[in-house]
């Protein structure tokens, strides 16, 4: 590891021969799919290349390649649910929306209506973690990347934003319930 820290690419190769049967194996039981499991280990690989967050003082390489296989493997899962659940929900609404009649149309687009103004008056780092998960279905992790922030960072705001659209919409949310 301190080899590729220095720049040595010829170092990860060396880790990967060593490791790399490891990672997928930890993937594969993980994720159960073969082309995932094929793109984690190629991800925790880059990882290892770009952070530095390997400590040997805690522990073995082989223990922390597992780990963050394992760490990695739940993000995609739950990736992969939520992403799962929405499309489910997109295309239940596709299908109401279908036969909807004037009532039913006039009550969703209050609803979008509420929920885009709810929306307009978080922070614009709020705004844009929710949207980027549920407009455009990216993981917390793909949002840390992609807004090159800490994951915990992405959380809260995810979190805090949720809490905050929660008691906006409370109302609208009594009435859908019911």
């Amino acid at each position: 590891m301190a080899r590729l820290w220095q720049g040595d690419l010829t170092a990860l190769g060396a880790l990967y021969d060593k490791y790399s049967s490891l990672v997928y194996g930890v993937a594969l039981k993980g994720l159960q799919s073969l082309c995932e499991d094929e793109a984690l280990t190629h991800d925790v690989f880059l990882t290892c290349a770009r952070a530095r967050t390997y400590d040997p003082s805690r522990g073995a390489l082989a223990k922390y390649l597992t780990t963050l296989t394992r760490s990695r493997a739940i993000d995609r899962l739950r990736a992969r649910a939520t992403h799962h659940k929405y499309l489910k929900l997109w295309s239940l609404m596709q299908l109401s929306t279908q036969a909807t009649t004037p009532i039913s149309h006039a009550t969703q687009q209050e609803r979008q209506t509420a929920v885009a103004e709810a929306l307009s008056t978080l922070k614009d780092s709020q705004r844009e973690v929710l949207e980027l998960s549920y407009y455009q279905g990216l993981s917390q992790r793909e949002i840390s990347e992609r807004l090159d922030v800490p994951l915990g960072t992405v959380k809260s705001w995810a979190r805090r934003g949720l809490l905050q659209l929660k008691e906006q919409l409370r109302h609208q949310l009594e009435d859908v319930m019911q």
